[in-house]
Formats: structure tokens, C-alpha cells, sequence
């Protein structure tokens, strides 16, 4: 098992460890509820980006520590602030969902208590997400004069329109099994049980080739911008050539001769 911190001011704290296949990202800076201030985003993205390049990782996993996953944007660093502050702080968040989108491994959220604003949007916008039974999610910029129109995005495409108006019209919070209900998370588990459940969620997609994983999940994300005649166009085109590769053969192989496959990727056998 292998630990890179990464630390810096109050302004961002969080920590890389790297177990088998799984790298994990923790926010840990529980005394600002895991605020996402500019300089965690930026800092984020960049480690996103870094796993991303790493041929050992086939799943990243986002939690948290304390009571919070994250409350939001540090509201300390948005006031009295020009234009070009408050663009290049929303270009940054909008940089860190889309590093989560871009990155080959499916990420997954591990929520244990609060996700608010722009911390739900990292949860809606994260491939998966697993929540436990004490988590509450909430867009409730509204109450402030700041509607969460960047955390509406990824958001209302996972919720859909008349539930993500609900919670940006009202700010009011959902449970966790509400936001298992409604598709915002995937699964919600007791708290003690959290852990082991995203361990297992990581070990059941890190069993399968890298390779296929990353092509399946830029696909989806791209198919999503499509009408249904394009999203067919687009996805015929990329499972040809998905069934050409290597490890799409021998999958093919395996199955039909009733053995185990062994992937050409990192995942290996």
C-alpha cells in the first residue's frame, strides 16, 4: 500500500493513497466542512489528471473526513471579489468535473454525511457514488441570493428536470435513501458499512480490462449529448472498434472456451 499526502494552507487539505488497484482522494480539511475553495479545485484537477496517467489504477475513489463530504464553494473567498475572480473560480470547478468525466477510471463518490452545492455537484457528477444512511445532499445557493446553476448541470442529468428544480428552487435537503431513489447515488449503506461497500464496488469494475473500461466510459459521456440516432452512429462506431481490440478478443475467447481471460492491461491475470 502505497500513501502520497498532499497539503498545503487551510485552503486545501486532502490526501492520495494508492491500494491495489484503487486510488483513493480524501478531503480532509473536516474544520472548513471540506470547503471547495480555488486552490483545492485547481489542486484536485491536477490530481485527477495524475491518476488518470497511472497504468496501476484502475478506480478512484473521493471521500471525505468529518461530518461533511463537502459544503460547497468557501463562501470566506467570494466576497467583495471583481468578475474575473468569480469566473476563474467557477472555469476552475467547471475544470474539476470535467477532469472527473475525462480521467480512463471510473470514479467513484464515498459519501458519509453532508454534500451541499457544489460538493452534491461533485457527487452527481462523480461515475458512481455510494452514500451512507446518515448523508444528506442540497443545492441551497438559492437561500443565499446564488443559485447553484453549475451544480444544476451534472445534477438535473442525473436526477432529471422536475426533481433538480425541486431541490434548486427550494434548497431544502434530501436523505440519502431520497437521493438513492431519485438516481443520484447508487447505493446507501450504514455508515460502518461504507467503506467496504465502495471497496467492493472498486474490486467488482478493477476485475475487467482497463482498456475496455475507459473506452465504455468515454462513450457514455459522450452518447449523453446525442439524439437517439446519433448516440447509435456514435456507439456502433465505438463498439467496433471495441471488438477489434485485444482484450475484446480474448474475452470473446474466454467465454466461448469456458476459461478465465487474461487482459493485456494493467489489470493483468
Amino acid at each position: 500500500m502505497g500513501s502520497t499526502p498532499r497539503a498545503g494552507n487551510l485552503s486545501y487539505v486532502f490526501s492520495i493513497e494508492i491500494e491495489g488497484l484503487v486510488a483513493r482522494i480524501t478531503l480532509a480539511n473536516p474544520q472548513r466542512r471540506n470547503a471547495l475553495s480555488l486552490e483545492l479545485m485547481q489542486r484536485l484537477t491536477e490530481a485527477l489528471r495524475e491518476l488518470g496517467e497511472k497504468t496501476d489504477v484502475g478506480a478512484i475513489v473521493i471521500a471525505a473526513e468529518g461530518p461533511a463530504f463537502s459544503a460547497g464553494h468557501d463562501l470566506s473567498e467570494m466576497v467583495d471579489r471583481d468578475a474575473q475572480f468569480y469566473d476563474h473560480l467557477f472555469e476552475a470547478c467547471t475544470e474539476l468535473m470535467d477532469a472527473v468525466h475525462a480521467v480512463p477510471q471510473p470514479v467513484i463518490a464515498e459519501v458519509d454525511g453532508v454534500a451541499t452545492a457544489a460538493g452534491c455537484q461533485l457527487v452527481a457528477a462523480c461515475d458512481l457514488a455510494v452514500a451512507s444512511t446518515e448523508s444528506t445532499f442540497a443545492t441551497p445557493g438559492v437561500r443565499i441570493g446564488l443559485f447553484c446553476s453549475t451544480p444544476m448541470v451534472p445534477i438535473s442529468r442525473a436526477v432529471g428536470r422536475k426533481r433538480s428544480m425541486e431541490m434548486l428552487l427550494t434548497g431544502e435537503p434530501i436523505n440519502a435513501g431520497t437521493a438513492a431513489e431519485w438516481g443520484l447515488v447508487n447505493r446507501v449503506v450504514p455508515s460502518d458499512q461504507l467503506r467496504a461497500e465502495v471497496d467492493k464496488l472498486a474490486a467488482q469494475i478493477t476485475r475487467f480490462s482497463d482498456e475496455t473500461i475507459a473506452i465504455g466510459k468515454q462513450a457514455f459521456y459522450r452518447q449523453l449529448d446525442c439524439g437517439e440516432p446519433e448516440a447509435y452512429d456514435l456507439t456502433r462506431e465505438v463498439m467496433a472498434a471495441n471488438a477489434a481490440t485485444a482484450d475484446a478478443q480474448e474475452g470473446i475467447d474466454a467465454f466461448l472456451t469456458k476459461r478465465s481471460p487474461s487482459w493485456s492491461g494493467r489489470q493483468g491475470s
